[in-house]
């Protein structure tokens, strides 16, 4: 087994585009030939599109891109943007006056970072997919992981800034990745070093503590967290997946998840993945759950160490200077 990059799985291109001032922004991945998809939503307060679309019970036998984006509820409007991009190119089901494009989708909430006023839209989702390639994928405070941040229990002055990772693993013609954007309310562990490496800050903002122990400690407290996180992403694989088993997939990913976040998939997170399978290679598919669960993981990781401060939120790098 070794690692290789996400977008060496056939079929599969990403793309960022982001607005910097503003901190939000939004990542696309790309299927041009259509790949069978699969979700599976698991935080309290998720916000998507056309995940009903992939139930295997309804009829979508394939997908064209998967948006993950900032701007909360907003950012969904970059959809938009991706569909005519695709439109454009002939992608997407034919339904004899033009093609329609398949185009799923979930966001997440960073208007506390940056200007809320400016959100992810049309153009900023058809620059995505200019961007889009094959090439190495960028990390940090880049496309969706613009504004993401993370440790958010005590407030916006005790929390960290989250980001957008990649991490991919093959194991002879089997590859399968992840592309995952971490705006989580928990911390992020890292069970090699076994140690929180990022999330909400101590009273001398040097150091980590720890998100679970301040919920335990305050069991009564009903503050409204403002919905305000969410960790989403996009697992791929050059597998061949029915619909249900691309689906079956989703779910074990999100065991990647509740590796490197604590605690994950809270009543104000909207946690969620979505696989991607270009049908190119048979395999088991409890293996390919092993390592999407691992790629999740280390995407993750991934995400925290490559950010960089934005808007006054302290990355993970910070901690070490």
């Amino acid at each position: 087994m070794k690692q290789v990059e996400f977008t060496d799985i056939y079929g599969l291109k990403v793309g960022h585009a982001q607005n910097l001032r503003a901190a939000t922004g939004c990542t696309v991945v790309l299927c041009e030939k259509g790949a069978v998809a699969g979700v599976d939503v698991r935080g309290g307060s998720p916000s998507t599109r056309e995940t009903d679309a992939l139930n295997p019970v309804n009829l979508r036998k394939s997908v064209h891109a998967v948006l993950l984006a900032g701007g909360s509820a907003f950012g969904l409007d970059a959809a938009a943007g991706v569909m005519q991009y695709l439109e454009e190119r002939g992608i997407g089901r034919d339904v004899k006056v033009t093609r329609v494009p398949i185009v799923c989708g979930a966001i997440l909430f960073d208007l506390k970072c940056g200007d809320y006023r400016v959100r992810p839209d049309k153009a900023m989702g058809y620059e995505a997919c200019r961007n889009a390639g094959s090439g190495p994928v960028s990390m940090g405070s880049i496309g969706a992981g613009t504004g993401a941040t993370i440790g958010k229990i005590k407030g916006p002055d005790y929390a960290m800034k989250g980001g957008v990772g990649s991490f991919c693993l093959q194991a002879g013609d089997l590859m399968v990745g992840a592309v995952m954007a971490v705006n989580c309310m928990g911390d992020v562990y890292d069970e090699r070093e076994q140690r929180v490496i990022a999330g909400v800050l101590n009273e001398d903002k040097k150091t980590v503590g720890s998100t679970e122990a301040l919920m335990i400690e305050n069991y009564r407290n009903e503050t409204d967290l403002f919905s305000g996180n969410t960790v989403i992403g996009v697992v791929g694989t050059n597998a061949v997946l029915t619909k249900a088993e691309a689906n079956k997939l989703a779910c074990v990913s999100q065991n990647g998840i509740a590796r490197a976040v604590r605690p994950a998939h809270t009543t104000s997170d909207g946690d969620t993945v979505f696989t991607m399978a270009t049908g190119k290679v048979k395999a088991d598919p409890d293996v390919v759950g092993i390592l999407a669960a691992r790629s999740v993981e280390n995407a993750i990781l991934q995400a925290v160490r490559s950010a960089r401060s934005v808007s006054g939120f302290p990355a993970c790098q910070d901690l070490k200077s």
